[in-house]
């Protein structure tokens, strides 16, 4: 079946996991996207381990599915004439190089929109290419330090805790895509591509924006909360009598449904803890009240009673349970493909559904340079070309 960005060709200039990842939503969109590594290492991902084959780190076949890896020398003058063919006749170019790298090697907006007024240049970066830190190198973790993220994670008076699923870097991806895509659609109008922006400090300050709101509002720097919610109770991980159970009673509601169900009734009208604005102000006495009776029974039980009259609640799984759940699988997002060089691997699916449209993974991310040859076979050299710049280090 046709899919929604069939026909649109993608230049992956990135590396790690914000531009890759972009790029690969693009792939799953039916975009045909080549991969652009630097000779001889490629994506430092490739060696991030563990490894189900030599140059497949896990983080790499996590972002770079549904594309064509072509290794080309980027410091070299042919090596950049070989990028600015390719960009000719490319829809989107992403790139994700320090400030002033790109300008250096010629693939900035500026000089790959001279040669196409209908590309979208998409650049991401850690702090943005204007500022004082517009050269400071940009890490997830270092977003989340940098932000005051990591100042509110984790328990009070607790270690620093990063987020180990790098939302930030994550994040920063699908803001990429969601620009990329509107540019798109505004040069079906306007006839003319774009140039973006989009960096990991930008994506953090928007994912902190009730955060923010609420700092601005109290003056204040929140209290580290675990599990729970400054503005919700009882709104946190509970310990039942075999294991943990996340609870979250988020409205007053819900607050009435939960005492009737855990033999609280004698405490739903207590003026101490009658609205969320009354629990939260004595939210040890509440939470005291709340384990107290989670205690006396297991997960299972409260999961169990707990759903059945509509309060948000769940065990908190492993990945392992995660997994072999029976939703997990009948979601089907998990998915299958053979690598050539791996074998078989799963993968998680671009995480929308197309309704009536079959699921697909597409593509094994590639081995380094593996369509070097195709790639350039496409933009007109000849095998005797390609062959001189292979003996010459600019491809591989």
């Amino acid at each position: 079946m046709p899919r929604p960005l069939d026909g649109i060709k993608v230049l992956d200039l990135s590396k790690v996991l914000a531009g890759p990842l972009c790029a690969q939503y693009l792939g799953d969109l039916g975009a045909d996207v080549t991969k652009v590594e630097a000779v001889g290492h490629g994506d430092e991902t490739r060696g991030w381990p563990p490894f189900p084959a030599a140059g497949l780190g896990t983080v790499f076949l996590s972002a770079n599915r549904n594309k064509r890896s072509i290794a080309i020398d980027l410091k070299s003058d042919r090596g950049r004439k070989l990028v600015h063919e390719l960009a000719k006749s490319a829809d989107v170019a992403i790139e994700s190089f320090g400030t002033g790298v790109a300008e250096r090697l010629g693939i900035d907006a500026t000089s790959l929109c001279a040669l196409n007024g209908r590309l979208v240049h998409c650049s991401i970066s850690g702090f943005g290419r204007t500022g004082p830190l517009k050269s400071s190198p940009g890490y997830d973790v270092i977003l989340q330090a940098f932000s005051g993220i990591m100042s509110m994670t984790g328990d009070e008076g607790g270690g620093y805790i990063r987020s180990p699923i790098s939302p930030i870097d994550q994040m920063t991806g699908v803001h990429a895509f969601s620009g990329i895509l509107a540019s798109l659609l505004a040069r079906e109008k306007s006839g003319k591509g774009a140039a973006i922006q989009v960096s990991l400090f930008d994506t953090a300050l928007g994912l902190l924006g009730y955060n923010l709101q609420t700092f601005w509002e109290k003056g204040t720097q929140p209290a580290k909360c675990g599990s729970s919610h400054e503005s919700l109770c009882p709104y946190q991980a509970f310990e039942a009598a075999d294991g943990p159970i996340m609870i979250g009673v988020a409205n007053d509601n819900l607050w009435r449904k939960f005492c009737a169900v855990a033999g609280l009734s004698a405490i739903v009208d207590d003026p101490r803890f009658r609205t969320n604005a009354d629990r939260v102000r004595h939210r040890a006495e509440t939470l005291q009240h709340v384990q107290s009776v989670i205690a006396g029974n297991s997960v299972a039980h409260w999961n169990a009673v707990l759903n059945e009259v509509g309060i948000p609640c769940s065990p908190i799984n492993t990945l392992a349970q995660l997994l072999d759940h029976p939703h997990t699988r009948a979601d089907q997002r998990i998915m299958q493909y053979d690598h050539p060089a791996a074998g078989r691997l799963n993968c998680v699916g671009h995480p929308v559904t197309f309704v009536g449209e079959e699921r697909n993974p597409g593509l094994p991310p590639p081995m380094l340079g593996q369509h070097t040859d195709d790639v350039l076979k496409e933009i007109g050299l000849s095998a005797a070309s390609i062959a001189e710049l292979r003996r010459e280090q600019i491809v591989g």
